[in-house]
């Protein structure tokens, strides 16, 4: 038996998408000594505003957001541009928001569950 409320299926794409940004951010880290490498990044609460209103104008989904190279970064001299301290920060801001999704996913679960049993109180 699955229970899924509107807003518990919300949180669980903003899951799925700060999961994905976690991803990305551990692709960055895990390529800072590659030459040539380039970070990528991804829009997260334009992504999230495209899942919840279902409006795709390219075609993507919550669940393969558009990943772009992110400009602006300092390049070193083997072409790399990743900066620890900047995947650092983003890291910590997902998990931010990874913990945040699961206490609201927490609280919609108890709700629901309070309304099954509110006849038995």
């Amino acid at each position: 038996m699955e229970i899924a409320t509107r807003l518990s299926n919300e949180i669980a794409r903003y899951m799925d998408l700060d999961t994905r940004q976690i991803q990305i951010t551990a692709r960055n880290m895990a390529n800072i000594d590659t030459p040539g490498y380039r970070a990528v990044g991804m829009d997260f609460e334009g992504e999230m505003r495209r899942a919840m209103t279902g409006v795709d104008e390219i075609g993507g989904s919550a669940i393969n957001p558009r990943i772009f190279d992110v400009d602006g970064l300092v390049v070193r001299p083997d072409g790399n541009n990743v900066s620890m301290d900047r995947e650092s920060l983003n890291l910590a801001e997902a998990q931010l928001k990874f913990k945040t999704g699961v206490a609201l996913l927490k609280r919609e679960y108890t709700r629901v569950m309070d309304a099954i049993h509110a006849d038995a109180k």
